[in-house]
């Protein structure tokens, strides 16, 4: 009796083993199948989103520069008030 259930045993963990790969194998085949179904941008538009992030990156910064600024300015007139 005890050969039969480890025969079994072995029978099962190599199924679940088969299975695994199995899901392995699928996932791989399914992500090569999505990755034909992409429409990938052209250089132009790259360069084109590129240049506009950038841009926004930097009128963001400015601002934000500003802004600072500007409350260094008030935060140091209202410290000298009360100094």
């Amino acid at each position: 009796m005890a050969k039969d259930s480890s025969a079994k045993s072995s029978k099962g963990k190599a199924k679940a083993k088969a299975k695994k790969q199995n899901r392995i194998v699928k996932y791989f085949k399914d992500l090569k199948s999505e990755l034909k179904k992409v429409v990938w941008p052209s250089r132009k538009q790259v360069l084109n989103n590129t240049g506009v992030v950038l841009a926004v990156m930097i009128i963001v910064g400015l601002f934000l520069t500003g802004i600072d600024a500007g409350l260094g300015f008030i935060v140091e007139k209202l410290v000298s008030i009360g100094g």
